[in-house]
């Protein structure tokens, strides 16, 4: 019994290092399990008759691969990986990605194949995503454009799209003429404050842009083949960071808003290189951006020359109106004397 124990925790280590990378030197492998060669090669038939797909490579330097089956073998996790992997799929319907019943549903199928043990583990991590109050819910994204943005990203192939406004009137409905598709070279797939983005070089703007994946549909075929461009500072993660500095607090930037302004999308980004600039139409964006106070974020957005309109939070509004009534006193008739009395608000 001993030696059977034995054995099967020695399969279950390396099929564990088969899992966590591509490519695995026979040697190596027994070096990790300190057996002998012969021992992996034996190993591995065992875990190809429990129905895993193991390929194996020859020659000098031949070792083992997990390849792709037919059907699903056994699925095997140590505690942390259940514990990880009950938050991820409870936590689902927070990432905007459409998936909420798709991952119930894996949830329920793992469950059933879990010993009792893990299972108990699972059934205890009871999430509920909560929204903050006054909170927009954040937009849904259909599974399959997130697979055919990350497939043209992967194939580097040039992704034609249609982009449609936030708000507003569509062009059909205004009797404009409907735009051209949009041609882009995708370059990532990122997530910011639970909506998705497509990190790529704008063809028609010549410059790198962050499309929203929610307004965004796909055209087929996709295009050429491109060979990919150098992103600025070679870092994805820092590159969205620094578009989206100031929309939501980060730098230290405790007040950020949204409002939708009167004025093209390329002049206000011209002017707030700190915020995050929505094409909503030719003479029409949305902007979010963030300060330091509420009334110095309004003064930030009021110095564009264009009519206004606060998407929120309320804090946002209630600072207008605080500017309203300082610039109202201002624009009034001067005093008689610097111990004139303020003027009624």
């Amino acid at each position: 019994m001993g030696v059977m124990q034995k054995t099967s925790a020695r399969l279950l280590s390396l099929l564990s290092l088969l899992q966590a990378r591509r490519d695995w030197p026979g040697q190596l492998l027994a070096e990790r399990l300190a057996v002998s060669a012969r021992t992996v090669r034996r190993d591995v038939d065992r875990l190809r008759e429990l129905g895993y797909p193991i390929v194996a490579s020859k020659g000098p330097d031949g070792g083992y691969r997990l390849g792709a089956g037919s059907r699903l073998p056994p699925l095997l996790f140590d505690d942390d990986q259940a514990v990880a992997l009950a938050v991820a799929l409870r936590t689902a319907a927070t990432t905007g990605a459409g998936i909420e019943e798709a991952a119930a549903r894996a949830l329920q199928t793992v469950r059933q194949v879990m010993p009792a043990r893990l299972r108990h583990r699972v059934d205890a991590m009871e999430v509920t995503a909560v929204e903050r109050v006054g909170a927009r819910p954040n937009p849904q994204v259909d599974p399959q454009v997130l697979v055919a943005l990350s497939t043209a990203v992967r194939d580097r192939e040039v992704l034609r799209f249609d982009y449609s406004p936030v708000s507003g009137p569509t062009a059909s409905e205004t009797g404009h003429a409907v735009p051209p598709p949009r041609r882009a070279e995708p370059y990532h797939l990122v997530t910011w404050g639970g909506r998705w983005y497509l990190v790529a070089w704008d063809l028609d703007r010549d410059d790198w842009r962050t499309f929203r994946v929610d307004r965004l549909a796909p055209r087929t075929p996709t295009g050429p083949r491109f060979s990919p461009r150098e992103l600025p500072g070679g870092d994805v993660a820092a590159f969205v960071a620094g578009r989206f500095q100031g929309s939501d607090g980060a730098g230290g930037r405790p007040c950020h808003g949204e409002v939708i302004l009167d004025l093209p999308a390329s002049v206000v980004s011209t002017y707030s290189r700190d915020g995050i600039v929505e094409e909503l139409g030719p003479d029409r964006c949305r902007l979010l951006l963030g300060a330091w106070s509420w009334p110095g974020l309004a003064a930030a957005v009021g110095r564009f020359d264009a009519d206004v309109r606060v998407v929120g939070p309320p804090e946002l509004r209630d600072a207008f109106a605080l500017l309203a009534r300082r610039y109202a006193d201002a624009a009034a008739d001067p005093p008689a004397g610097p111990d004139a009395p303020p003027p009624d608000r």
